[in-house]
């Protein structure tokens, strides 16, 4: 069984920085796909960053340009790069990995690490 384990989360003001960080407990390279999801209160489950075995990268039109995702398969780690933030960026984000796609129910889940914006 593979686990997932998120850390960086925290307070931060409107217009800052934070770095997510999620450490895997095998090689993420046999897992292939990677990403980042969050989900805020009353609201749906939403894929932030994704990136692939090859180190293709994809992000949802409202962090583009504000986030970054990137892979260290030799470290089995997976970065969350976030600029700018802002309130609306305010969930909790789970770390997420799947041999094939990120994008439809992810077999590998972390136990999110909440972030939280000021305004």
């Amino acid at each position: 069984q593979v686990q997932l384990v998120e850390s960086g989360g925290g307070l931060v003001q409107a217009g800052g920085s934070l770095r997510l960080s999620c450490t895997a407990s095998r090689s993420i390279f046999m897992i292939n796909h990677m990403g980042w999801y969050r989900q805020a209160p009353g609201k749906q489950r939403e894929l932030v960053a994704a990136i692939t075995g090859g180190g293709d990268t994809s992000y949802a039109g409202s962090v583009k340009g504000r986030f970054t995702i990137s892979r260290d398969n030799a470290k089995n780690t997976m970065t969350l790069e976030m600029n700018s933030l802002k309130p609306e960026d305010t969930a909790v984000y789970y770390c997420v990995g799947d041999r094939t796609t990120v994008a439809h129910d992810p077999r590998y889940w972390g136990q999110g690490t909440q972030v939280t914006v000021s305004s």
